[in-house]
């Protein structure tokens, strides 16, 4: 989920993993099988690589990851096709929300999305209906650990070299990238470039010795909804989460902004 503040959005998601392990292990899986279609070596594959590295990273077993890729590419035939479906709609406030979807019936998706945007005050829309307010960006998201080094007056506390991660960001292919605190001790930065690049930039950011947390083609929004009513951001989330907890959905990306003060009361 992505669209308001990023501290708030890193501290809901860690408190959501343990009750939607089971679920992140379907979708997961899921993303793995669609790669595997192009492909099932990950060494000539970047997108199933990608896939894989986030499964292991969720603590996917390889056996389950191998009968993905089995799956994927077609030496498994215990299953139905999967279809890949973008969905468009908005949610309260008139926030702009993309969902995309991996399904093997879009029947069922569709009338499970259509039930959950009608109980959180939230409409399904036409495909095209808000996708023009968002970008298709590659994201690759390092993480920086500043925990000082020893103990009382001796320790050391590590900083980031800016200047050279800027350096580096743009030789490898970036557009920008965006700074921030995680938590006391950790920064993360998320570089942004042109889908076609996100493979060469992240291979280049790793071999600088970077730590890769997360490699990803994502949606960014062009403009944003600040919501300021706390019981309209209290809808809004529940609605993203309704989406989220859905078998067949992937990802969602709404366009809202919440300060602090409010992501705080909900």
């Amino acid at each position: 989920m992505a669209g308001h503040s990023k501290w708030a959005n890193i501290k809901r998601q860690k408190a959501r993993v343990d009750a939607k392990k089971a679920n992140v292990f379907t979708k997961l899986a899921r993303e793995i099988i669609v790669s595997a279609r192009q492909g099932a070596d990950p060494a000539g594959n970047f997108q199933l690589r990608t896939a894989i590295d986030k499964a292991k990273a969720a603590g996917i077993p390889n056996d389950n990851i191998a009968r993905a890729i089995a799956k994927g590419s077609g030496t498994w035939t215990d299953s139905d096709p999967l279809e890949f479906i973008q969905y468009e709609g908005y949610g309260p406030g008139g926030v702009a929300l993309i969902i995309e979807a991996l399904t093997d019936n879009r029947n069922r998706t569709a009338a499970e999305l259509r039930t959950a945007f009608t109980k959180n005050n939230g409409n399904l829309g036409e495909t095209g209906c808000v996708g023009f307010m968002f970008s298709k960006k590659g994201v690759v998201t390092l993480s920086f650990d500043l925990t000082p080094v020893g103990r009382g007056r001796s320790a050391v506390v590590r900083e980031i070299d800016e200047d050279a991660l800027l350096e580096d960001c743009l030789e490898g292919g970036a557009d920008t990238y965006d700074l921030f605190d995680a938590d006391e001790h950790l920064k993360l930065a998320e570089v942004f470039t042109e889908p076609p690049q996100l493979e060469a930039l992240s291979q280049f950011l790793g071999d600088r010795n970077y730590h890769l947390s997360d490699v990803e083609n994502r949606w960014i929004p062009n403009v944003t909804v600040k919501i300021e009513d706390v019981e309209q951001a209290r809808l809004l989330l529940r609605l993203i989460d309704t989406l989220e907890d859905l078998d067949d959905v992937q990802t969602v990306t709404a366009n809202f902004e919440l300060s602090d003060e409010i992501a705080d009361l909900v």
